[in-house]
């Protein structure tokens, strides 16, 4: 976002963007070493220094929109559509009012627009959201007593699988696995990589293979301390490490 003053980080600013006129805050300036993370982002301008009127009439718009999205939600319910309101935003100037909505279909909301659009004169703007976006709007704390990340400091929001729990061991309780939006906790993505890659250097749970011991099977994998628990021939189990692993006959089902 291009600036026409000296801006420095932390600086409450108004900008231009697509939407209209906004409020924003400054992170950082834009240089080579930060230039590709910048790439999709939408473009705009910064136009002044916020005053101190721009920041109460944001904070006014934030303290009415409670109001408002329970009046639109009670529009809704008289037009009988099967969604639920989670959000309003109004930008800075008032002429556009954003409504973040969950619902479970595509929702037909043409004339739920226009009463929208008639009783707070503004353009109005519908968007559809995921679980995990509603849980970002909101906010709140999760089982490890900080703000949700989701809220914080995680931008995009890639899918998290039952498999990277299974790969780490996780608990496979859903009540625990889950986050606040119901769906499986981002965190569990975060050190899936360094666990793929010691996954990748033990053969699965299952495997037929062969030690200086001869003959085994694959009991149990310890990824982190990079063990094997195995069966040999002989009906022992022992602990062997990848070293010891001379070869893998079949190897087991590996993690779904």
């Amino acid at each position: 976002m291009q600036s026409k003053t000296q801006q420095n980080r932390g600086d409450q600013v108004i900008a231009r963007s697509n939407r209209g006129f906004e409020l924003g805050e400054v992170l950082c300036e834009i240089t080579d070493q930060n230039q590709s993370s910048t790439e999709n982002l939408p473009s705009g301008s910064i136009q002044r220094a916020a005053s101190p009127t721009d920041l109460a009439t944001s904070a006014q718009w934030k303290k009415q929109a409670i109001q408002e999205a329970a009046e639109s939600q009670s529009i809704v319910d008289s037009l009988g559509l099967p969604m639920q309101i989670v959000e309003i935003e109004r930008i800075i100037g008032g002429e556009l009012i954003t409504v973040f909505f969950t619902a479970a279909d595509r929702i037909d909301f043409r004339e739920l627009v226009k009463k929208l659009a008639s009783k707070f004169q503004a353009r109005i703007e519908m968007r559809q959201i995921g679980a995990r976006d509603e849980a970002k709007l909101l906010g709140g704390y999760g089982d490890c007593g900080r703000p949700l990340c989701c809220s914080g400091h995680l931008h995009e929001m890639p899918p998290v699988s039952m498999r990277m729990a299974k790969l780490q061991k996780a608990t496979l309780d859903p009540n625990k696995l889950s986050g606040r939006c119901g769906r499986l906790k981002c965190c569990l993505r975060y050190e899936n990589d360094h666990y793929e890659e010691l996954a990748a250097k033990l053969p699965p749970a299952g495997s037929e293979i062969l030690t200086r011991e001869g003959r085994a099977r694959v009991l149990n994998v310890e990824l982190l301390a990079q063990q094997m628990l195995v069966a040999t021939e002989d009906n022992r189990r022992i602990l062997i490490t990848p070293e010891e692993c001379l070869s893998v006959i079949k190897r087991g089902p590996e993690f779904s």
